[in-house]
């Protein structure tokens, strides 16, 4: 059937002949054909395609496939096919040729097991090699849930691929991992079944005209933004989603994933990329674009819980017990809203607050992106005359209208009193200067505004990108990797956090409206209404905290406030070091764990004598400083270059002489002891911050080490039992010689450690933690609930 279908469409007059049809056959077949994506999107955007392509030399067939049984999944299919429409500007009676073959060329298939996708795939073959033609490519659309994608892909890899010379493109829908953990799994499976250039992840956002035309348009206005796009002329950058309606009928959904997960990790963090990556050589390259997104990524400030602000519309709880059959009085701590400020440490952006906010059951719909310069003018006239004309007085700002709102259109809008951007004029058209309409409370003749000549849906092209093979509009796996890396911490450390209610629409009026504080962002208004606590447990529930460990003092709590009190403490023992002898000698481990206090020294600790401050490493691996795997790299990023510290207080270990790494005769051991004994009044450093290994080590001092756990020599060579071997580090004897040493413990990973270590005595040849114990000084342990309670 399909085969006298595909010869009679080659055939038509408006169309190719065979002969002219020589790029080759398509053949697409949609995973989840009978699905609401499917229904809303998808068909429509494939039937879009096949009207823009049906000229192009390429012949297509399009198959819809789901675990329906074939009869009942045919009819369900073809009612969805029987809705689609033609864009207004098209000829009605070539929109009904095409609509009549596209119909024609798409067939229901039930695919449920290896011998359906076998039978799929010998379908395609036979259907070409009876009519005569080469296969071009296919292209397999996930519009399934992510649980079912490593069995499809299975399927397909070993039963459905094309002959070689052919391509395949696998288009992959979000969510795509809960975590940066799950999203590792699921990256690894599907890497063990398809290349990288074969997998095509898409994120909507990308195909939405105005988000789209964000790096063609910083590409094309060089010459205006390569002056103000940075620090020194831009106040803010918002990234914004306001949605109407609320999670009705998606609460399964929702409370897997809330808003952050749903919308700002991808579709709002992908926009704020694009805004503030530095602009590659060729927009339009792929490789390039992703490169420098990591780069960005690379350069953000870890987020903590006082960067984001949550919120819950009140009828959220309802709606939950009564889709997801909850007991009555189950509350939810899913946010439904959140404010998030997200700062880079980069030259261009260092001080600039970048704003993603999103939420339901708010007073509009409506997304955009938004830089709002700072305005540096004075102007001396009254109100009336300053507002007149293109005022520099005037608000100066750039906006990427995604769509709805007042405009209701994706458009891109910047301040007269800015510049006349270039725009293409094939693809963008300039708009009425209206004056009745306001945008940010302007009138929009306050604006060069600029709308699409030719609005598209965001699947159609996307949908598009991929028949043309355009990577650049969709999300690599280093990309997603790197997301994943960047919110993960944010969303752990909000996990507990109960948001706050809002009525929903306009009545919430001011309730949402939040504020910069203190490096983070706090509501404006104080919480009206007490709110009830979950169900959790909290560690007074099942047991009491003791206040020693191993005979010191314990401080432990959850791991934000826990590393806010050793921050306060840290500057507490800094402040009092300077004020006895001038200045403060810091000894800081390696390793994750003091990553999140690094930022937090940096951010909020204004007061810190970094001025009088040495620093010093109590241990490195024997890599270039240079090398990810550096503890002074980590050092360097997170608090070094965020704070003024003067060069040669900073004392990194000189693991690298002579171009060798770590090679006794270079005697660099003896060089860092030699620094100590300079600097250091006796030897003995005024804080020492220590870190617990699973297996008890510290600093890198690890069991059975056969250098640093005793005798004389102060800095010390030793192996690791994990990559990279080799290590630089201070000895156990040096350690107990300081005047405070902390000793930082931190997530369930370290629980049974840490029990092990409340049992046991001084024993550091079996764990070398159990013999820090400072001779004239104090031992503070700083545990959080996780490593103490498990």
């Amino acid at each position: 059937m399909l085969g006298k279908v595909l010869c009679t469409v080659l055939f038509v007059g408006a169309f190719p002949s065979p002969a002219e049809a020589s790029q080759g056959h398509i053949s697409v077949v949609l995973l989840g054909a009978t699905g609401d994506l499917a229904k809303k999107y998808l068909w429509q955007g494939l039937f879009q395609l096949y009207m823009d392509q049906v000229s192009s030399g390429h012949s297509f067939t399009f198959h819809g496939a789901a675990l329906a049984a074939p009869e009942p999944g045919q009819r369900l299919m073809f009612d969805m096919l029987k809705k689609l429409s033609c864009p207004p500007d098209e000829a009605p009676n070539r929109c009904a040729v095409l609509k009549d073959q596209f119909l024609k060329l798409s067939q229901y298939h039930q695919l449920k097991t290896a011998e359906n996708y076998t039978a799929l795939s010998r379908e395609i073959e036979t259907l070409l090699r009876q009519e005569g033609l080469k296969e071009a490519g296919r292209i397999f659309y996930f519009s399934v849930p992510p649980f079912a994608y490593t069995e499809i892909a299975r399927h397909i890899d070993s039963s459905c691929r094309p002959p070689a010379g052919a391509w395949l493109r696998v288009v992959l829908e979000k969510p795509f991992g809960h975590d940066l953990r799950s999203a590792q799994q699921l990256a690894a499976e599907l890497a063990g079944f398809f290349r990288e250039e074969e997998m095509y992840r898409v994120d909507h956002y990308l195909g939405k005209q105005a988000v789209a035309h964000i790096l063609p348009f910083r590409d094309q206005n060089r010459q205006f933004l390569d002056p103000i796009w940075n620090q020194h002329h831009v106040e803010r950058v918002e990234v914004v989603l306001k949605e109407t309606v609320d999670a009705k009928g998606r609460t399964s959904f929702y409370e897997q994933y809330g808003v952050i997960r749903d919308v700002v990790q991808n579709h709002l963090t992908e926009a704020l990329m694009f805004l503030i990556m530095e602009l590659p050589a060729n927009v339009s390259s792929a490789q390039e674009v992703v490169q420098h997104k990591l780069q960005a990524f690379q350069s953000l400030w870890g987020l903590e819980r006082s960067s984001a602000v949550l919120g819950q519309y009140q009828a959220y709880d309802s709606q939950v017990q009564e889709e997801l059959q909850e007991a009555r009085g189950h509350v939810s701590t899913t946010p439904t809203f959140a404010g998030v400020l997200i700062r880079s440490d980069s030259l261009r952006w260092e001080g600039v607050p970048f704003l993603l906010t999103s939420g339901k059951a708010l007073d509009e719909r409506v997304g955009y992106a938004r830089v709002l310069f700072k305005n540096r003018a004075y102007c001396t006239q009254s109100g009336t005359l300053r507002d007149a004309g293109h005022s520099q007085c005037k608000p100066k700002q750039i906006i990427f209208h995604f769509g709805h709102g007042a405009l209701n259109t994706p458009a891109v809008l910047v301040s007269r009193n800015l510049f006349q951007p270039v725009m293409p004029k094939d693809s963008w058209k300039e708009g009425e200067a209206r004056s009745d309409l306001h945008v940010f409370g302007q009138p929009l003749s306050d604006f060069y505004v600029y709308s699409p000549v030719k609005e598209r849906d965001a699947y159609s092209v996307l949908i598009s990108h991929i028949y043309h093979g355009r990577k650049d509009f969709f999300i690599t796996t280093e990309n997603l990797l790197a997301s994943w890396a960047f919110w993960t911490p944010l969303l752990d450390s909000i996990s507990r956090q109960l948001p706050r209610l809002y009525p929903g629409g306009v009545e919430n009026q001011h309730l949402l409206d939040f504020e910069m504080v203190s490096g983070g962002v706090a509501f404006t208004l104080a919480e009206p209404a007490e709110l009830l606590n979950p169900s959790g447990q909290t560690p007074s529930d099942f047991r009491a905290i003791q206040s020693k460990f191993r005979q010191s003092p314990l401080v432990s709590a959850w791991a934000e406030e826990l590393i806010s009190q050793l921050a306060s403490d840290m500057e507490e023992a800094a402040v009092r070091s300077v004020a006895r002898s001038g200045q403060f000698h810091l000894a800081l481990s390696g390793g994750s764990s003091p990553v999140v206090l690094f930022q937090r020294l940096a951010r909020h600790h204004y007061g810190f004598p970094w001025k009088h401050t040495h620093i010093w490493l109590v241990d490195e691996r024997c890599v270039p400083l240079t090398d990810s795997e550096s503890n002074f790299l980590s050092l360097h990023r997170h608090l070094l270059q965020r704070v003024r510290v003067p060069y040669f207080n900073i004392h990194p270990m000189p693991v690298h002489l002579n171009r060798r790494l770590c090679v006794e005769e270079d005697g660099g051991t003896e060089l860092y002891a030699k620094d100590i004994v300079a600097l250091v009044a006796n030897a003995s450093f005024d804080l020492v911050l220590l870190g617990v290994g699973t297996d008890g080590h510290t600093a890198s001092l690890f069991p059975r080490s056969e250098n640093g756990l005793e005798g004389a020599p102060t800095v010390v060579l030793t192996e690791s039992p994990v990559k990279p071997h080799q290590r630089m580090s201070l000895s156990l004897p040096l350690i107990n010689r300081a005047r405070q040493v902390f000793v930082l413990v931190l997530g369930k990973g370290k629980h049974d450690i840490t029990t092990l270590l409340s049992r046991v005595g001084h024993e550091p040849r079996k764990w070398p933690i159990s013999g820090v114990s400072p001779s004239s000084g104090q031992l503070v342990w700083y545990v959080d609930y996780e490593a103490l309670l498990g």
